[in-house]
């Protein structure tokens, strides 16, 4: 039986940050060129194959809204176009898809305002949802004037420490009321008929729930460590091991070579048990949910924290430019709110086709 909801409305305020103290402030994406990602690529096209894969920049659209444009334009089907992610239209982007080598000649001549095609070859396989390495980001932070170096201690110890790999505003739309729209799905109670934004507004609910674990994590004070029952990952193999004793295995978290995971519910996910199954069913209580609910969904697991790679801080005359590397499916934000302690993106206003590029991770 479900409980009555606590809240389900994205807020940061309510997730508690790894860092303390106050932060640089400043604020984000006054300009597009503001907020730039570059894809990075699994694998390096092969330059032979049946597959064109092409890589372009886009500025001002979504993924989906480009694809559509090359469709009309193209005349390349929605099936066999490959993608590896969909990026947001509020930055500026670079990213690879793919289609059949047969509209070659044809993509010569697309032409689309705010998007250049960077690179053009081929490869043996259709590009795949979830094909990417990472994602590279630099972010132009104004209104920080002279906290550039505030911001690379942050970040450095970020790096050290890892982040919390919370699920940012994007995922939880306009107000942050997603999950709760999630919640009526889930129930049958939803008008929505759409199929992908029934999952995409099931996977916020999902969301809300590993966000809530993370938390709790940190208030009590196991974040960089681990618990009896936790499902444990190895950030060089991937590896993912049940841990029966946490004080031997701790250690490993400590020096960043393994840390915890999150259940994303669903009916192929186990829960967690002992310790931090406790802790785990104490984030569903919190919200007034249980796990059955995700019976629809085929459900994850999800690392609590992520390693921010190859961070930089540049100075500049009204704030700075952070540069860092994230694993496929985190959330910039996560890493931009603890340097700047401010709502980052809180009232963001994308819609589902700007952040279905992590949607692998919340089946």
């Amino acid at each position: 039986m479900v409980g009555s909801i606590v809240s389900l409305v994205f807020d940061w305020s309510a997730l508690r940050a790894l860092t303390e103290g106050p932060g640089t402030g400043g604020t984000l994406r006054q300009e597009p060129g503001d907020f730039r990602v570059d894809e990075v690529p699994l694998y390096v096209p092969s330059g032979e194959g049946e597959h064109l894969y092409l890589q372009f920049e886009k500025t001002g659209h979504t993924t989906a809204h480009v694809l559509r444009e090359l469709g009309e334009q193209v005349g390349v089907r929605d099936r066999e176009v490959g993608v590896a992610g969909l990026k947001d239209r509020h930055a500026v982007t670079t990213q690879w898809i793919s289609l059949p080598q047969k509209y070659e000649a044809r993509v010569q001549n697309f032409a689309l305002d705010g998007v250049r095609v960077l690179q053009l070859t081929r490869h043996g396989n259709k590009l795949g949802m979830g094909h990417l390495r990472a994602n590279r980001f630099s972010v132009r932070v104004r209104g920080a004037a002279g906290h550039a170096g505030q911001a690379g201690q942050t970040l450095e110890l970020l790096a050290a420490q890892g982040v919390p790999n919370y699920f940012g505003p994007q995922r939880f739309g306009l107000g942050g009321l997603n999950a709760e729209e999630g919640l009526r799905v889930v129930r049958g109670e939803s008008r929505v008929r759409d199929p992908r934004v029934r999952r995409f507004l099931t996977t916020a609910l999902q969301s809300v729930v590993f966000n809530g674990f993370v938390n709790l994590r940190l208030e009590r004070g196991v974040f960089t460590g681990l618990l009896a029952g936790d499902m444990a990952k190895k950030h060089d193999t991937g590896g993912v091991f049940q841990v029966e004793d946490a004080e031997q295995e701790s250690p490993r978290a400590a020096r960043g070579e393994v840390s915890a995971t999150g259940t994303l519910f669903g009916k192929k996910v186990k829960p967690l048990t002992l310790d931090a199954g406790a802790l785990e069913q104490e984030a569903l209580s919190a919200l007034g949910l249980s796990a059955d609910l995700f019976s629809s969904r085929k459900g994850d697991r999800r690392l609590t924290r992520v390693f921010p790679e190859d961070v930089s801080v540049s100075p500049e005359d009204d704030g700075f430019t952070v540069s860092f590397t994230l694993p496929r499916g985190s959330f910039a934000t996560s890493v931009l709110r603890e340097i700047m302690k401010t709502d980052v993106d809180a009232a963001s206003p994308l819609l589902p086709d700007d952040e279905a590029g992590d949607l692998e991770d919340a089946e």
